[in-house]
């Protein structure tokens, strides 16, 4: 009798041992999700991800600037307590491309082949380029190809009138 009572004890203080270690608190999905997101948001380059939480697996999506962006955010939410593991869906964006107008690409051009002729004013109103100033007559020859190369951008004609040959 004696034996079984010491091993019914032993018996109940596992199980309480037991239900004690296995009773630690889990966290639920949506205080992971608002934790995560309180920190995302906190960070300029974090704002825009969007975070779901399902049985403590974490996924990200959203787009981000960079790669080390994209990085960023899953560092950040590896120390969130309760996250299992990350699935990051997010995507890079493509670099911002910029094309300047096709006026001031014209502009551009028109002052890259006049930089050589520094007594050369230039004047583009509607296409038509005016020059005016001095020139030397060996050089004129020189600047008029490279400015007709030009029409292929939108230059639609030259006057020169104002242009002093010496």
């Amino acid at each position: 009798m004696k034996r079984s009572l010491k091993l019914s004890l032993v018996l109940v203080a596992s199980l309480l041992v037991l239900g004690i270690t296995s009773c630690k608190k889990k966290l639920k999905d949506a205080d992971i999700q608002s934790a995560i997101e309180k920190v995302l948001t906190a960070d300029a380059d974090m704002k825009g991800t969007m975070v779901t939480v399902k049985d403590g697996v974490v996924t990200l999506s959203g787009v981000c600037k960079d790669e080390a962006c994209k990085t960023k955010c899953e560092e950040a939410v590896k120390k969130i307590e309760g996250v299992s593991s990350i699935v990051n869906n997010c995507t890079v964006a493509p670099p911002e491309v910029v094309v300047p107008p096709v006026a001031d690409a014209l502009g551009q051009a028109i002052a890259d082949a006049v930089k050589d002729f520094p007594s050369v004013k230039t004047q583009l109103t509607d296409g038509v380029l005016t020059l005016t100033g001095e020139i030397e007559k060996a050089s004129l020859q020189k600047l008029m190809m490279g400015l007709n190369a030009l029409k292929s951008m939108g230059l639609k004609k030259i006057e020169s009138n104002g242009l002093t040959r010496k």
